[in-house]
This record gives structure tokens, C-alpha cells and sequence, in this order.
């Protein structure tokens, strides 16, 4: 069914019991209405019951515990007594411990048919309670899992009693003690120094208000983490907003809370976001080594002309080659990266600071190293083929094999950019567009290199045997 689970699930307890909303609604008609807010915890209708008008009350069992004063005992109505008031408390942390969500009824009958007003809800008579199961689904507990090894840590904010809200999340992974769940009242008095020191100690907030959610927010915002925040009601959606990533529910989720989000997950499930996470990383990484390979690559280019000037040479490449190594030797592979499968191990990792640099970890000196390796390869190749085999030929062998030794050295990097470890040690087909890359500019540096009319073009000869193993 669509809606607020909460009242779906009523709505269903109704039709077991024979008693269906629509018909309910048309002998009963609504005369006025409180609705339910997260600061009273109650919402209120009028209606006329039995010839009277009579005001009908659900909410929270500890809220409304407050304001009764009489009891329901079939066809009468007694003062309620210390004794029954702390069975109907033992009887809700019964249902609370099992990770039930308690509602409890009552109602008043009131003069005339007027508008129900706030200073209406007390002095109520109480009827009962409605303890409901909202199970978390299946994947959640091993999504929370995934969160804590990656890093993230997952932090219930809730409407529910506490007791309901630590069973919950003892079941799904991210309650380990007691003392890690609070009601919002805790924090109320608290200024935003202490709250900033208090919200790491604290995995579970029960009983919160709009205000709470806010201040929980900020406070971690404050300590340097990134927020993502998931919600779907009204109330909900100013801490959308503040987090750096609000996240709102696609089914369930309120247009207000899906207006203040960044993203809307489409199937309400927590374990989507964790997906996100995994995405995320996968495209932070294919970035980096994009970004890597370019790098690495050109400043290879950049030293083996510069160096060549410095030490007096001719030039190893002439420009057209140097445009050709640039558009399909850099180009094809640096694309191909951007299609890299995620790292088996990138939800092992924990999250990078966000005022990390895209340099950092060692990338800078990493990319420095790598651009002289391929440089002095080039270099070397231009060397050796204009002493040992340009003696009638300028320098057109050196050049070709310098152009070559680029050209090839470049496309086998690529291979460098898939990981961190050992080349042996990553699934060497996991990328079929790196290896397309690959073959593809293999065979079209072979062929401009072994076709006359391409020859003449890019000014290069048909090297040997030798002066290709060599290169």
C-alpha cells in the first residue's frame, strides 16, 4: 500500500478485524482534526460517536500516559489508578524491547460540535495499545556491515521510544551497547561545544524533534565529516537540507522531503546507499587514474623533447608524431580507465578526507617518477637507433623508434593505472575496453610505421627485426 507505514498498517489491522477505512470514514465522518506532530507525538479527530462528540487520540504510550486520567474497562469508565498506569508501562517496554512500535488510544468526549483545539488533549480515558512489527529488510544488517568497514558510520535518528529504537538497531548491526542510544531530551540543554564532543559516543537519538535532527548534523559537520542523511516525512526535511547529502525516499517520502534532498532513492532501501558508496569510490578511483595516466604520460612527451634541446640533440619526435601519441595512444586508454570495475577491496577502505588532495597519498611524486621513466625510454631508443643505425638515414631509425618506444610504453602504463599491487595479482580480463585499447593502438602504431604511403606522412622508416626488439 502507499502511505505512512504506520497508518497502513492500521488501516490493515482494521480490515482483519472486519472494520474497513472507507466505511468507517463514511458512517464516522471527521469533524475537525490536530494532526500529528513530532513535538507533541499525538495527532487527534473529532468525530460523533454514539450521538456524542467525542475527540480520538493515538500516539506516543509515554505522551499520552500524561494525560489520562481515566480508563476503559469494557462498558465502563474508572479513574485510572497508579497500578494500572505502570502495568500499561510494563506492557509497552514488553512490546518495545521485542522491537515492536507502540501506539496507544484513548478519546474525550467533548460539549458541542466545535473545532478541537491543543488544551483538548488531556484528562483523556485510555482504550488500549497497538504494538505493530516495521521489520528492516533483509539486506540492511549487511549493509551496515559494509558501512562499518568501510568507514561510515551509520546513525539511527528516530521518532520511536528508545527502547524499540536500540532493539532495532542491536538487530540490523549498529547499536553494540546501551549507553550508545539516547532520547533527544538529552540533548536539549546542551550547547554546541558540548553536543560536538557528545555525538561520537552515540549511535541511536530516540524520540527527536526537527531541531535535534539539525543540531545532530551540524555537530558532525562541525568535527569535519561528511553527512548523508536519509528521510521521508516533513519534518524531516530541514536536516535534508543542512546535510551535505540528503537522501529522501522515493515511495514514502513526502514531496517536502524529496524538494530538500540531493537524491532520491527510488526503492526506500538503505542498502542502496551503500551501492552509492561503492559507485562513488569506483568513480573517484577511474578519475584519479585517468588523471594519473595523462599526466604521467605527457610529462614523458615533455622531457624527452626538452631534454634532447638541453643536451643539444635534433628533435627525438617531430610534431605530427607527437600529435598522433596524444590522440590515440593517450586518448584511447585514458577513456578505457574510466570504464575500470571498482577494486574488490574499495569498500575495505576507509573514507579519504575531503580536503584531501587529488595528489595526495604519493600520486604527485608517483606521476613525476613515471613521466621520467617513459622520457629516458624514449630518449634511450632515439639514442641508440641514431648511433647504431642512422648512418644513412639522419636521424629518421632514431626518430621511429623513439616514436614507437612512446607510443608503446604508454599503452603497456595503462596497465599500471588498474591498482596499487602487483599487475599479476588483478583479473586480467576485467576490463575488456583496456585491452580493446590496448590491441586497438598496437595495430595502428604497427601500421603507420609498416604502410609506405602512412610512413611517408608521419616521416618514419620500416625498422628490422632487430631494431623492433630492441625497441
Amino acid at each position: 500500500e502507499i502511505g505512512d507505514p504506520t497508518e497502513t498498517a492500521l488501516i490493515n489491522l482494521g480490515s482483519k478485524l472486519g472494520r474497513e477505512a472507507l466505511e468507517v470514514r463514511d458512517v464516522y465522518e471527521r469533524k475537525s482534526e490536530i494532526p500529528f506532530d513530532s513535538d507533541r507525538k499525538l495527532m487527534s479527530t473529532a468525530h460523533i460517536l454514539d450521538g456524542k462528540h467525542t475527540m480520538v487520540v493515538k500516539g506516543a504510550v509515554d505522551v499520552l500516559l500524561t494525560r489520562m486520567t481515566h480508563i476503559r474497562l469494557g462498558e465502563t469508565v474508572e479513574l485510572m489508578t497508579e497500578e494500572q498506569k505502570a502495568r500499561i508501562e510494563a506492557q509497552n517496554m514488553e512490546f518495545s524491547r521485542d522491537g515492536l512500535r507502540v501506539l496507544a488510544f484513548a478519546y474525550k468526549e467533548i460539549e458541542e460540535d466545535r473545532e478541537i483545539a491543543l488544551e483538548d488533549e488531556n484528562d483523556l480515558t485510555f482504550l488500549g495499545l497497538v504494538a505493530m512489527m516495521d521489520p528492516p529488510r533483509e539486506e540492511s544488517k549487511a549493509a551496515v556491515e559494509e558501512c562499518i568497514q568501510a568507514g561510515i558510520k551509520p546513525i539511527m535518528i528516530t521518532g520511536d521510544h528508545k527502547v524499540t529504537a536500540a532493539a532495532i538497531a542491536k538487530r540490523i548491526g549498529i547499536l553494540k551497547d546501551e549507553s550508545e542510544a539516547c532520547e533527544g531530551a538529552v540533548i536539549e540543554d546542551m550547547t554546541d561545544e558540548e553536543l560536538q564532543e557528545f555525538v561520537p559516543k552515540i549511535s541511536v537519538y530516540a524520540r527527536v524533534s526537527p531541531e535535534h535532527k539539525i543540531r545532530i548534523v551540524s555537530a558532525w559537520q562541525r568535527r569535519g565529516h561528511i553527512l548523508a542523511m536519509t528521510g521521508d516525512g516533513v519534518n524531516d526535511a530541514p536536516a535534508l537540507k543542512t546535510a551535505d547529502i540528503g537522501c529522501a525516499m522515493g515511495k514514502s517520502g513526502t514531496e517536502v522531503a524529496k524538494g530538500a534532498s540531493d537524491l532520491i532513492l527510488t526503492d526506500d532501501n538503505f542498502a542502496t546507499i551503500v551501492e552509492a558508496v561503492r559507485e562513488g569510490r569506483g568513480i573517484y578511483d577511474n578519475i584519479r587514474k585517468a588523471v594519473h595516466f595523462l599526466l604521467s604520460s605527457n610529462i614523458g612527451e615533455i622531457l624527452t623533447i626538452f631534454v634532447a634541446m638541453l643536451l643539444g640533440w635534433a628533435a627525438p619526435l617531430l610534431p605530427i608524431q607527437l600529435l598522433w601519441v596524444n590522440l590515440v595512444t593517450d586518448s584511447l586508454p585514458a577513456i578505457a580507465l574510466g570504464m575500470e570495475p571498482a577494486e574488490e577491496n574499495i569498500m575495505e577502505r576507509p573514507p579519504r578526507k575531503n580536503t584531501g588532495s587529488l595528489f595526495g597519498d604519493g600520486l604527485g611524486s608517483r606521476i613525476l617518477l613515471e613521466g621520467v621513466m617513459i622520457g629516458v625510454l624514449a630518449l634511450l631508443a632515439f639514442g641508440i637507433g641514431h648511433v647504431y643505425f642512422d648512418q644513412e638515414n639522419g636521424y629518421a631509425v632514431g626518430r621511429t623508434m623513439a616514436f614507437a618506444v612512446l607510443s608503446l610504453s604508454q599503452l603497456v602504463h595503462a596497465f599500471n593505472m588498474r591498482g596499487e599491487g602487483s599487475l599479476g595479482k588483478l583479473p586480467f580480463c576485467s576490463n575488456k575496453w583496456l585491452l580493446m585499447a590496448f590491441v586497438v593502438g598496437v595495430v595502428l602504431q604497427c601500421v603507420v610505421i609498416m604502410m609506405p604511403p602512412l610512413a611517408g606522412i608521419f616521416q618514419v622508416v620500416l625498422l628490422n627485426g632487430e631494431q623492433w626488439l630492441l625497441t
